[in-house]
């Protein structure tokens, strides 16, 4: 079997995934890059490296990569919003398998527009009976698609699969300490921006010291809202509690989580997946997240791998963390389970397996369409890569969360 991944360029959160593809297809695996990487990834560390064997580049090689895309076994397209790369190939009623984010990040509102109804219709409801499957990367994914009542039953769990480190658990947790003498270690990385809600980080930290709960925090990361979020932390005292990093490469990122404790996801609905909570969970940190970025329905068991708060509700988020904060053995319990989590499920490895699977079902069955009834509103299959993915509507979801302790 020949699979070709289309979309918009490597880098390192794509490339444990494509690697573990091409073992598994013995080589049989391309990559076309569509894109060249945007200044501000390139800024935040985030380098063109040298290119695997499997990398082509469609502007450089702009008629093999066509060939590849038309003749190959299977065509995963993600990452693009140019329809033209599979256009003859959909014509041609070739198998495809779409990865996408949301379509409606910013509200599910946005679907009365006649405009953009029309081009869903023409990018995916047509496509509802062919042989077109989609890669959920994110849990509300099937929630969006179900509004403009494309690919019924062939639906399916996905996500981002950043490198994972396989540790020796029990050391991972002893270098992090979690004795009487040991300051709680939290830490929040990301771009400051206004959906990342770099404030958050700041404001919690405020809530523990005003509850004379002794902690360090380092931030990571900068962007627009950088110098405000720095007067925020200037102006409530935190200077002996809070630190602030910059952009750091990657794998000094990495660094910091396997000494931290706790990890804050604060993104909002606009976090589409948030890689970062796999490569904190991978780390042994316990994370505390809002329940609106893609990934924490996916990833997260509340209180038995992470805790997730209701998005918006900052006394919920405050409260999460202070618990982590003074309850040590459920901090670390948490953790350990977390970095389980990766190690046997979400990890490039199992998802290539799994998706290879489901590659061969569909290349194999004369009525490849999936007949799971699971995967119905409010009722959750096992979340594993390639699992029927339930349609979760955001006021399900908000219901479910809101208010766990």
């Amino acid at each position: 079997m020949r699979a070709v991944f289309v979309s918009n360029y490597i880098n390192h959160h794509q490339i444990p995934f494509c690697n573990a593809m091409s073992r598994l297809l013995q080589g049989e695996f391309v990559f076309v890059q569509t894109e060249r990487m945007e200044a501000e990834r390139v800024r935040m560390g985030w380098h063109e490296q040298e290119r695997p064997a499997y990398v082509h580049v469609f502007r450089e090689e702009e008629a093999y990569c066509r060939k590849l895309i038309s003749d190959c076994d299977m065509v995963l397209f993600g990452g693009t919003d140019d329809e033209s790369y599979i256009g003859e190939r959909l014509k041609a009623g070739k198998p495809v398998i779409r990865i996408s984010e949301r379509l409606y990040k910013t509200g599910q509102w946005k679907a009365v527009s006649p405009r953009g109804l029309r081009k869903k219709y023409l990018d995916h409801t047509r496509y509802r009976k062919a042989p077109v499957y989609l890669l959920c990367a994110g849990a509300y994914v099937p929630s969006d698609f179900h509004i403009v009542r494309a690919y019924p039953g062939k639906m399916y769990c996905w996500g981002y699969f950043p490198e994972t480190k396989y540790y020796d658990q029990d050391a991972l947790l002893e270098q992090k300490g979690y004795g009487e003498e040991k300051l709680p270690y939290l830490l929040w990385a990301a771009r400051m921006i206004d959906w990342k809600h770099p404030e958050l980080p700041i404001e919690t930290a405020k809530y523990l010291k005003d509850k004379n709960l002794a902690f360090h925090m380092d931030v990571i990361g900068d962007g627009e809202l950088g110098a405000k979020i720095r007067g925020l932390a200037q102006h409530y005292g935190l200077e002996d509690s809070v630190r602030f990093l910059g952009y750091q490469a990657p794998e000094d990122v990495r660094s910091y989580m396997e000494k931290a404790n706790i990890f804050l996801l604060t993104s909002d609905r606009q976090e589409g997946w948030g890689a970062v909570a796999n490569e904190a969970m991978n780390s042994g940190c316990a994370l505390v997240a809002g329940h609106m970025a893609g990934a924490v329905p996916y990833l997260i068991e509340h209180k038995t791998n992470g805790m997730i708060y209701e998005d918006g509700n900052t006394k919920h988020l405050f409260g999460l963390t202070e618990t982590l904060v003074t309850d040590k053995i459920l901090c670390r319990q948490l953790g350990k389970n977390a970095c389980k989590t990766i190690l046997e499920v979400w990890n490039a490895e199992n998802a290539a397996k799994q998706l290879y699977r489901l590659m061969r079902n569909i290349l194999n069955l004369e009525n490849p369409e999936s007949d799971d009834k699971r995967a119905q509103e409010g009722s959750f299959p096992k979340m594993i890569p390639c699992a029927p993915a339930p349609v979760l509507s955001e006021r399900n979801a908000r219901k479910k969360y809101r208010n766990r302790t």
